[in-house]
């Protein structure tokens, strides 16, 4: 047999400690087993650590990346201040940086971030970008460049992402709109932000108008404060019901279902399952944070994110999604073996479920997107987070372009 690349000697993390050896051929898994024999263009010996999926993180305010020292510390400290009860003022602090967004600066950034990616084996992302009255479609613009320019490093998810609400700030709209028309790729939301309950739901009701009219998924963040009394998830998970979107929404945040009294968060535990609803936290950015076990237990598609690089939310991060996930392990103190098995699938395959990613698994038949770690296991792998040594793309080796 003829394969593109031959992996030798490599554990996977249901070969019960057994090596295997895993075949590519044209973009896939052609053969996962012990001892392949056949021609091949590129041999790596896995040497006995693990092998698989790369990883995806599904919230990255991508756009944003590296404007820390631009937009100073006000926000910051507000954000995490507390029990976030400064969530909307650090918002209104750190929205002064887009006065000055420019595609021209916005993209060096972008590109240094996915080169960090490309090193970590961070090969999906849903990429968030400010589209708004202050942004315009600057950042939006920098991120389908990148898109195109990362194509066969990076898939990148744009997110038309209305930041300063849409009530709140009249003609964002009609931004989301051109960036739909430019080639966004999900529908962004903010509702939360908005002053009143109604205005929240007209937030939903305008943004999945548009996701329905250019048939695109939709991508929310909800309830990102300490106030036990947001119910904009609520509204969120009743109106994917109402639209047929099922499988089609993720929600990023909820930091306020932490607060929630125990008979309403059953609530909606049941109605994020109902309408198979995915839900990204990032527990590292803010003090409150989603419960992250319950729903995994639960069977809701869960998945941890990166959210920000240096930014004015999080002043650290380098799209090392096994980092994010060392740092979820002890924030949510899930430290056993079992539990950090979990983690990993909130930063491979329960995330691309959340981000609607199919076939995201390492099996045959399946697309070969592959990371080979220097680690013998899930719990080596977080505790060192070391970049992997092999990244593979679609079937090809892109761990040269580091």
């Amino acid at each position: 047999m003829e394969f593109d690349i031959l992996i030798k000697n490599g554990l996977t993390r249901f070969s019960e400690g057994k090596a295997v050896d895993i075949a590519i051929a044209g973009g896939k898994v052609a053969r996962i087993a012990p001892n392949i024999q056949g021609n091949t263009k590129e041999l790596i010996d896995a040497g006995g650590n693990l092998v698989t999926e790369s990883f995806v993180n599904g919230h990255l305010h991508l756009c944003k990346v590296y404007t820390l020292e631009m937009v100073g510390m006000d926000a910051l400290s507000s954000y995490k201040s507390g029990s976030m009860g400064g969530a909307m003022t650090a918002i209104e602090q750190a929205a002064k940086v887009k006065e000055q967004y420019d595609e021209s600066w916005i993209i060096k950034n972008v590109r240094k971030a996915l080169d960090l990616a490309v090193k970590f084996g961070n090969t999906h992302i849903r990429a968030f970008a400010d589209t708004d009255t202050k942004a315009k479609l600057e950042g939006v613009k920098a991120l389908l460049k990148a898109r195109k320019e990362y194509k066969d490093r990076v898939e990148l998810q744009v997110v038309a992402f209305p930041q300063d609400g849409v009530g709140r700030d009249p003609g964002a709209e009609d931004y989301i709109r051109q960036a739909l028309e430019l080639g966004a790729d999900v529908v962004g939301g903010i509702p939360w932000i908005e002053y009143t309950d109604e205005e929240a739901r007209d937030h939903i009701d305008r943004m999945f108008a548009l996701a329905v009219e250019y048939n695109k998924d939709v991508s929310m963040l909800i309830d990102d404060a300490g106030d036990a009394g947001l119910r904009t998830l609520e509204m969120l998970a009743t109106k994917t019901l109402k639209e047929g979107w099922e499988g089609r929404v993720t929600v990023q945040h909820a930091r306020a279902m932490s607060l929630y009294p125990e008979p309403y968060y059953r609530k909606i535990e049941y109605l994020l399952k109902k309408g198979r609803i995915g839900l990204v936290s990032d527990p590292h950015t803010g003090p409150l944070y989603a419960r992250v076990r319950d729903l995994y237990d639960a069977g809701v598609s869960v998945a941890l994110g990166q959210d920000d690089i240096a930014d004015a939310y999080y002043p650290f991060g380098r799209n090392n999604m096994l980092e994010v996930a060392f740092l979820a392990a002890h924030l949510m103190w899930m430290t056993t073996f079992d539990e950090m098995k979990i983690l990993y699938d909130l930063i491979t395959t329960n995330a691309a479920k959340a981000l609607g990613i199919p076939d995201f698994e390492l099996a045959e038949g399946k697309p070969a997107n592959l990371v080979v770690l220097n680690a013998k296991n899930e719990w080596e792998a977080l505790w060192s987070h070391e970049a992997p040594q092999v990244v593979i793309k679609k079937g090809k080796n892109i761990t040269a372009t580091t």
